[in-house]
């Protein structure tokens, strides 16, 4: 089987998010495929097999398989398009989220994805506790979004990630507005209940943050900061109910999966 790791949302090795993407010919048993994401040890794997036309593509992380990740799909788009089908313009994906397609646009990966709705929720010691500090704002969809006035509180948060565990939401998304005038918004994300400490760039949480921000800056179109240690940009737009997630990706290792096949039945 090969597998290729990916930085995505990175203009070079050594940023953005690592993935790990496998191209199997055939769905490997849910069991190895987790296994593998295991070994990998980073914060996703995806697997993705030609079904006609299209991918089915799934995520998985170290504590599970996932509904949504953007910096996994980014980086097999990019893995498709290099070592498969080099000239493909567009690739679609299949999903647990439904159908994500994936365009090339120069140097850039451009994804349509599914916007979340966000419902207010009270701001509660137990959040406050668990950050470090007070947010302004939570509100909540698939992960929790708190959210900042100062973008150092953001930069600077070392959370408390057992407490983080605890609280609602699949992830903790915290976010302030940007630094200076290259940025929109900054955000850092961390995964506690799936095992990732922190995620270094989080393209489904963008799909919670750009909705946001892109009502509170009145604005449809905004370049946001991934302000982790690696770090990591995305140049977002929102379309009616989808989020337009767009970033580069490099190559950082390919390999052949020293792996006996599975028996089938």
């Amino acid at each position: 089987m090969k597998q290729y790791v990916v930085d995505a949302f990175a203009d070079r090795v050594f940023e953005g998010n690592p993935a790990a993407v496998c191209l199997p010919e055939r769905w490997p048993s849910e069991e190895r495929m987790m296994a593998i994401t295991r070994e990998n040890n980073l914060s996703e794997t995806a697997f993705a097999v030609r079904e006609g036309e299209d991918w089915r593509l799934r995520w998985f992380t170290p504590g599970g398989e996932i509904d949504l990740c953007g910096h996994a799909t980014l980086a097999a788009a990019y893995a498709i398009s290099r070592f498969v089908d080099p000239d493909a313009e567009e690739l679609r994906f299949q999903t647990l989220s439904g159908l994500l397609t994936v365009k090339r646009e120069g140097e850039l990966y451009s994804m349509d994805f599914p916007a979340y709705t966000l419902k207010p929720l009270e701001v509660t010691d137990a959040i406050t506790e668990a950050l470090g500090a007070r947010p302004k704002e939570v509100w909540r969809a698939r992960d929790l979004v708190c959210v900042f006035d100062d973008p150092q509180e953001v930069i600077q948060m070392k959370p408390d990630l057992d407490k983080v565990r605890a609280l609602k939401g699949a992830l903790m998304q915290v976010t302030a507005p940007g630094t200076g005038t290259e940025f929109d918004c900054i955000s850092r994300t961390f995964a506690p209940k799936m095992e990732v400490p922190e995620d270094p760039v989080c393209g489904s949480g963008h799909c919670h943050i750009v909705p946001y921000w892109a009502d509170r800056l009145g604005k449809t179109e905004l370049t946001a900061r991934q302000a982790s240690p690696r770090g990591g940009t995305l140049y977002c737009r929102l379309e009616g109910d989808r989020v337009i997630l767009a970033g580069r990706a490099a190559l950082y290792a390919a390999a052949d999966l020293m792996i006996e096949e599975e028996e089938t039945h």
